[in-house]
């Protein structure tokens, strides 16, 4: 009877794992990059192939299609929006809901001037994955920050509690509006600024108690 063998296998399990969670991130990131550049229609999965040196297998063993890479990418952007966001309303559990709705939504409106996020998150993606699709992500990353504090402030009577989710709504579609009017501006420092003063002066107005 042979002597049972000690040899490593050639591919570990948990080496072709990490090699292919490296894949899928390089392909995220080159997707990212040219979706950004090029927005949805002028991006083709053979410039993505080109790009990355993967192979087409590799890349619909990841992705189904474009559509399958494009909300990957989208997912990736939130979720980068919403760390960003994070980082700008900081994580002091003392601080009131209302400094911290304001101190997000002066962040987002330089965020949204980011050429990637104003491409993908605010033009392509309700267009490309569908206006339910954008939403449901957008619940799970800032607009879900958005409702869960406006929720926190009708708790703390700044208005009416049965008003709240509608009251979300309308800051987001403000938020976002106002963010691609920056964007596209000539002078974006003096439209950020401008739009900080509005965005200011609404939130004064919206968080008066009833």
């Amino acid at each position: 009877m042979s002597a049972p063998s000690h040899e490593e296998p050639m591919n570990p399990p948990s080496r072709n794992v990490e090699r292919g969670a490296a894949t899928r991130e390089h392909l995220l990131g080159v997707a990212t990059r040219l979706f950004a550049e090029r927005g949805y229609e002028g991006t083709s999965i053979d410039a993505v192939l080109t790009e990355t040196g993967v192979s087409r297998g590799s890349l619909y063993h990841h992705f189904k299609g474009k559509d399958a890479l494009f909300d990957a990418v989208l997912e990736a952007v939130e979720l980068d929006v919403g760390r960003r966001l994070v980082a700008a309303v900081g994580t002091d559990s003392s601080r009131d809901p209302a400094t911290a709705l304001r101190l997000g939504c002066m962040a987002w409106i330089g965020i949204a001037g980011d050429p990637v996020v104003q491409r993908i998150l605010l033009i392509d993606a309700p267009g490309v994955l569908g206006w339910a699709r954008w939403r449901e992500l957008d619940e799970r990353h800032a607009f879900g920050k958005i409702k869960q504090t406006v929720a926190e402030l009708a708790r703390d009577g700044v208005f009416d509690a049965s008003m709240a989710d509608l009251f979300a709504h309308v800051l987001l579609a403000s938020m976002n509006e106002i963010a691609l009017l920056v964007a596209r501006a000539d002078n974006q420092r003096a439209a950020i600024r401008h739009a900080r003063a509005a965005v200011d002066e609404l939130l004064r107005r919206l968080l008066r108690p009833t």
